[in-house]
């Protein structure tokens, strides 16, 4: 059930995310999934390294959302520079 968990809140994250981050985003579901997910994952690991949370415990909601949107301007940074 963990990662039916996980993937739901992956989703949640992710959509809140691109409905908050200005600009057209061409990503799929599963793109969103994992959009989400790597926000919540990276939210984790900040918190830990500077003491604001315990390994095993989840990152908040918000801290993964504003790294999941830090992350959408990566990829649009990255996307933009890549040729076609």
């Amino acid at each position: 059930m963990g990662i039916v968990w996980t993937i739901l809140v992956g989703l949640a994250v992710g959509v809140i995310a691109k409905l908050l981050h200005p600009g057209k985003d061409n990503m799929g579901f599963i793109a969103t999934i994992l959009l989400g997910i790597g926000g919540s994952f990276v939210a984790g690991m900040v918190g830990q390294a500077l003491g604001w949370s315990q390994a095993g415990e989840g990152a908040g909601f918000v801290a993964s959302i504003v790294v999941a949107i830090v992350l959408l301007v990566i990829y649009g940074r990255l996307r933009d520079r890549s040729p076609q």
